[in-house]
């Protein structure tokens, strides 16, 4: 098993790896084309990606390898012989559970010691490109901008000589009102030995340079012209590729262990609650000063002083409207810009302590998120080896064709409700611990399920059990056919036939009588259509039918075929306890397109059931006859 197991589970790693690889390398390739990055850089930086991505591409690695795995022994009948010598399935996975148990002890230790050294210094490093200078190849006939500060525009380039004709040259670096023109018939551009500076040597050409300063407000600008026939100038660009300093990521949370995680959530949590009673405390003294001073001196024992206070402030109320209307206009308009602005101020305030408030409050989520996420991974790798394994061994097909689309299809399921749960923890519209364990509590009884059907050879993708399950829940009308005996053994007796028929006939319409109307919701959902007594009639009918199969009269066999056949589905007694029908009662958004359909299900059936008395009645005419 581990022989068969371990060389799959390595070439699906690294496929996926690479994959995942290309991803990233999608998605961040203008940050790295045009910098003249050495190929050591770059490869540093694939090799930190690669160690990122390793939580997304194990579990897909153990799902697509162990569907494989059980997909082969299933298509060389390999997984019926053992079962056959009386191994188990259980018992055949035993080996691989093992491996996969320390698979996943490794992943935590992986999330938890060696992911953020690698995730500090794979962000480090592609910051530390972001900000490094692209490579200067200044192209023929349009405006270079990516100098700072500089456009450069060239007629013509000699690639052989490297020289430069018909240069203009813009420096707006000191501004727009102090910008200089350059004018150059030809030139050279290179960098200084430090790669800091670039060098231009310009021959024959004119400078133009404005004098006015950026305070200035004369309207007047004065400049200055220059000819000149050789002329160096150096423009600030450095090259180099200079690496930022870790220390700075490290402080973030994808830099922690479980330990520094605890640590930072604790602390900020402290800083929280601390500043949430010191805003509490100053909206309480502001908005309600008189309550406040209150509570301060029954804490110090002064209850009867402030009692006496509060009583007089609560006997003279004060007039606002009169004391504004006693004003005069002017006044009156000073108090109310003032008041505005008293109002402003408080709003810009509570602003920024909510901001302050919900950046620690942010801080604490994403912490915890990650903290969370040194398990994940581990729960991951399990739940995806006990749904694939099962189910490689009940589609028994190996090779890379349909084990690669259900892993693919499974993945991209648990991909979107993981980021779905990660996104919904994040923002603070879920619990933490909620959306980032949503892939685990949807996933996990997917595995129950599969594993539970494998171990007893259920038939998970037989197409004719889920037919006559849907059959069965909603049904279609069936047609009865009945065929005349040429050769009649056991002649019917007409007296038996006769009781039959209008035993039949006496059930369906007392049946019917029993639900005249149509059952209202409350009804539907409690109480529903009698499914035992419809099971006697079906019963009845059926041996009725083929009692009266034997008749020697032609028109009466050929009128068995108007018969309907009972069906017996779900909809006509959908709850069959009274706990479950209040469930569905409360569930308005599932149980009324459910009522809606189960009330036009029982009108067919009371119509069938009137239709077996109606065809019963005929029938005993005939016999009569």
């Amino acid at each position: 098993m581990l022989k068969s197991f371990l060389p799959l589970f390595a070439m699906t790693f690294f496929i996926v790896l690479f994959i995942v690889l290309m991803q990233f390398l999608w998605r961040y390739i203008d940050d790295l084309v045009g910098k003249g990055l050495e190929m050591s850089v770059i490869a540093e930086l694939f090799f930190y990606a690669a160690v990122t991505m390793v939580p997304m591409a194990l579990p897909l690695a153990i799902l697509l390898a162990s569907l494989m795995t059980f997909g082969n022994f299933g298509e060389k009948f390999e997984l019926t012989a053992m079962k056959a010598s009386g191994v188990s399935l259980l018992h055949a996975m035993r080996p691989l559970i093992v491996l996969i148990t320390f698979v996943s002890i490794g992943a935590f230790f992986f999330q938890n010691n060696v992911l953020p050294t690698a995730q500090v210094k794979m962000w480090t490093l592609l910051f530390s490109m972001r900000q490094k200078s692209p490579e200067v190849e200044i192209p023929e006939g349009v405006f270079y901008d990516q100098i700072p500060g500089y456009n450069l525009f060239v007629q013509h380039k000699d690639r052989e000589t490297g020289m430069l004709y018909n240069m203009m040259i813009y420096d707006v670096s000191h501004g727009g009102d102090n910008s200089t023109i350059l004018l150059a018939d030809s030139g050279r551009l290179a960098f200084t030995a430090d790669m800091r500076y670039l060098y231009l040597h310009l021959f024959h050409g004119e400078q133009f340079e404005n004098l006015r300063e950026q305070k200035s407000l004369d309207k007047n600008v004065p400049f200055r012209r220059e000819n000149f026939a050789d002329k160096e100038v150096l423009i600030p660009f450095d090259a180099n590729f200079n690496r930022l300093d870790e220390g700075g990521m490290r402080n973030q949370y994808v830099g922690k262990d479980m330990k520094e995680l605890r640590h930072t959530i604790d602390s900020v949590g402290l800083r929280l609650d601390s500043t949430g009673q010191l805003y509490g405390r100053e909206l309480q003294n502001t908005a309600f000063p008189l309550l406040l001073s209150r509570n301060v001196m029954r804490e110090t024992g002064e209850r009867e002083k402030v009692e006496e206070k509060a009583d007089t402030a609560l006997v003279q109320p004060v007039d606002v409207d009169s004391l504004l209307l006693s004003l005069n206009p002017s006044m009156r308009g000073s108090v109310f810009d003032a008041a505005l602005n008293i109002s402003q101020r408080q709003v810009t305030d509570y602003q920024f302590k909510s901001m302050v408030v919900h950046d620690d409050k942010y801080t604490i989520r994403r912490h915890k998120i990650e903290l969370l996420k040194k398990f994940t991974l581990s729960v991951a790798c399990l739940i995806f080896f006990f749904i694939g394994a099962p189910l490689g061994a009940i589609i028994r097909k190996g090779g890379l064709g349909t084990p690669l689309v259900i892993s693919v299809l499974l993945f991209l399921v648990y991909y979107i409700i993981d980021n779905t749960g990660y996104k919904m923890a994040r923002d603070g519209r879920w619990e933490v611990w909620e959306g980032i364990w949503l892939s685990t509590f949807i996933l996990a009884p997917l595995g129950i399920y599969v594993t539970y059907k494998a171990m007893n050879d259920s038939a998970v993708f037989d197409g004719d059990r889920y037919k006559a399950f849907f059959r069965r829940l909603i049904g279609r009308k069936q047609e009865r056919t009945v065929t005349n005996k040429e050769v009649i053994i056991n002649d019917i007796s007409i007296a038996e036939a006769v009781a039959r028929l209008s035993g039949l006939q006496e059930e369906c319409r007392l049946y019917c009588e029993s639900y005249p109307g149509v059952e209202n919701y409350s009804q539907y959902w409690m109480k529903g259509f009698d499914v035992k007594r419809l099971d006697v009639i079906s019963v009845k009918l059926e041996e009725t039918v083929d009692y009266m199969t034997d008749c020697r009269e032609p028109l009466a066999v050929n009128k068995l075929m108007d018969y309907p056949v009972i069906r017996k589905l779900w909809l006509y007694q959908p709850a069959r306890s009274k706990w479950v029908g209040r469930i569905f009662m409360c569930l308005f958004p599932i149980g009324l397109p459910i009522y809606l359909l189960g009330i036009n299900a029982q009108r067919n059936l009371k119509k069938e059931l009137q239709r077996v008395a109606e065809v019963s009645g005929q029938i005993l005419e005939i016999l009569q006859k």
